[in-house]
């Protein structure tokens, strides 16, 4: 049984931001799922491990096939049903995925060796900060974030820097139940760091000229940041 990694979830992941009845909705289309993708979400229910939720599987699949993405990115692997998700839909694109939590690489690790799909996934082991920039040199089209969020905003100059020009960023649980749009003083004191990450996320972003960026409310709320110059500069005081 899992339990070191459900014991300091994050419980905002678990409220939705769209209405109760439309979310209740589009987690009842039949997606298609293959089997083991099925088993995996249900594993994850049973233990209590986030993953991303189906209306953001159903999104991903159909996205990433229009994308075409050939090397992927993932920072936060879990039990590493988004990587394998990705893979199943992109069978011959190459997909490079970190974790630093021991119980999650070996969940991983072990469902990685099960599946096909696992051929195409490389899992690096480590601190995410550490390892992006061990990464440089590296590109990636398409990286996806869902690791801690009050470290996307430390995190973003080196994903950016893995993206050519064209590339598409995006962060998952950026809507935090809803949290986010509170004010400060609302905000739950172990929440707080979160919060102002965040935030800070969005100031640096949001009118950046070399940037495009939309939000989307699946799941959790979702972050698309695609890159629009070669190179992409911030000030040291909006990071």
């Amino acid at each position: 049984m899992v339990k070191t990694y459900s014991e300091h979830s994050n419980p905002n992941m678990r409220r939705p931001v769209v209405q109760q009845g439309i979310v209740e909705f589009m987690r009842q289309q039949d997606q298609a799922l293959p089997t083991f993708l099925q088993d995996l979400q249900a594993f994850a229910a049973t233990e209590n491990i986030p993953i991303i939720p189906k209306e953001t599987v159903a999104f991903f699949r159909f996205f990433l096939q229009v994308l075409a993405p050939q090397k992927i990115l993932e920072v936060g692997t879990a039990i590493g049903f988004s990587a394998l998700m990705m893979a199943e839909a992109l069978p011959e694109a190459e997909i490079v995925t970190i974790d630093r939590n021991p119980e999650m690489i070996q969940l991983a690790k072990e469902n990685f060796a099960r599946f096909e799909e696992g051929k195409q996934i490389r899992l690096l082991e480590g601190e995410a900060q550490d390892i992006l920039k061990d990464l440089k040199g590296h590109t990636f089209d398409f990286i996806f974030v869902d690791s801690a969020k009050s470290k996307y905003v430390v995190f973003l100059p080196d994903l950016l820097e893995l993206l050519p020009k064209g590339g598409i960023l995006i962060f998952d649980d950026v809507f935090q139940g809803g949290d986010i749009a509170k004010d400060s003083g609302e905000i739950r004191r172990g929440q707080r760091a979160i919060y102002r990450g965040l935030h800070k996320l969005f100031a640096a972003v949001d009118q950046h000229p070399d940037l495009m960026v939309s939000y989307l409310p699946l799941g959790d709320g979702l972050l698309m940041v695609k890159k629009e110059a070669d190179s992409v500069e911030f000030l040291q005081e909006n990071l």
